[in-house]
């Protein structure tokens, strides 16, 4: 039987390299003048909607201005209260959120990239339930030799990053863990793409997916 999963999509960033807020950037960028109706925000809950039962979004101060994207897929909105402490809190109130809702298996990706492509998401989600026979505690992408999201996590890896100081990294929490974690190679560069800057947006005009 499938494994149910939960999507968690980290959205609380304040965006001050960008200058906006990047949840909120259209997805795919303009083309001859033609702006997408889409946004980062949009497309990646719609991208992960097939995979997932139940999808989270962690918002910040943002939360007004993501409630109608979120509400108008069928998605969640959850708030990190003090989103200064930075990424790793964000994914702490979102995890949390995973069990609050009965779930233990959680899909989790930033909303600062573009998304995923669904052979990718199939991949992995594959891979997922694979190496649950395996006891083993997540999969995480890797695309030329680096890790990237969205990586998928069963209850194991989730209650060892919520145990851990909010000061923490995701990838602290992953080291520790190494035995316990399967890498997936995937023929997808958004994964392990990092969109921080209006320099950054502009080149994925020339990305091979857009």
């Amino acid at each position: 039987m499938s494994i149910s999963l939960c999507a968690v999509i980290l959205a609380a960033g304040e965006s001050t390299r960008m200058g906006r807020d990047k949840a909120l950037l259209p997805w795919p960028p303009a083309k001859g003048g033609l702006a997408s109706s889409a946004t980062f925000l949009s497309a990646s809950i719609d991208a992960l909607s097939p995979f997932s039962e139940l999808i989270l979004v962690v918002s910040g101060r943002n939360h007004a201005s993501l409630e109608a994207t979120v509400f108008a897929r069928s998605a969640s909105l959850v708030t990190n209260p003090a989103p200064e402490r930075g990424q790793f809190s964000s994914l702490q109130v979102g995890l949390r959120e995973v069990l609050n809702r009965g779930r233990d298996a959680a899909i989790v990706t930033l909303v600062d990239r573009p998304p995923a492509a669904p052979e990718t998401l199939q991949r992995l989600s594959t891979a997922f339930e694979l190496a649950r026979t395996r006891r083993q505690w997540a999969v995480v992408p890797e695309y030329a030799g680096k890790h990237g999201h969205p990586f998928i996590i069963g209850r194991e890896l989730i209650e060892a990053f919520l145990r851990a100081p909010a000061t923490s990294t995701a990838r602290d929490i992953e080291h520790q863990h190494l035995q316990h974690i399967e890498y997936v190679s995937v023929a997808d560069p958004f994964v392990t793409m990092n969109v921080d800057t209006p320099e950054d947006y502009a080149g994925l005009s020339a990305s091979p997916r857009n």
